[in-house]
């Protein structure tokens, strides 16, 4: 199981696609923890989450970490693969939940609803990436995988 998620090649794909989900996630996800960035912190988000989304509580709680800590983590490229299915699993819900009703599109002029699907098609793009190819060069997990290979 520790080689399906740590196990990575040594090419920079991985890092830069990691660098630009990690750089693009981590202000939304401190948003949604700390309040920075103009967010609400944990619990006005849990609130907003809980009371006018209807998330179960743990479905709520799930998301704001696995935007915070899935973000600083693929970044720094620690359990890229394990990240990477969240997001998918992270970014279809806010697709499906969220955006869908509002087309393809994202909002740009503020004619529209709400946001349409298009960032999210591009961020689940990013991530199956991620999830296939590992964290490349300059991650912890091609650490843990060349620790664990001259181990052997």
């Amino acid at each position: 199981m520790k080689h399906l998620i740590f196990q990575t090649n040594n090419t920079w794909t991985g890092t830069l696609l990691r660098w630009t989900i990690g750089i693009v996630f981590i202000p939304h996800g401190l948003q949604k923890t700390l309040g920075l960035f103009g967010g609400m912190g944990w619990s006005k988000t849990m609130e907003l989450f809980t009371e006018n989304l209807h998330l179960p509580y743990g479905v709520a709680c799930t998301v704001i970490l696995v935007e915070f800590l899935g973000s600083i983590s693929l970044l720094l490229g620690w359990g890229t693969r394990f990240w990477a299915l969240s997001f998918i699993g992270l970014l279809t819900g806010i697709m499906f939940t969220s955006h869908l009703d509002n087309g393809f599109f994202m909002n740009w002029f503020g004619t529209q609803k709400g946001e349409g699907c298009q960032f999210d098609i591009l961020a689940i793009g990013i991530v199956v990436t991620l999830l296939i190819e590992g964290g490349g060069k300059l991650s912890v997990d091609r650490w843990i995988s060349t620790k664990n290979t001259l181990k052997k």
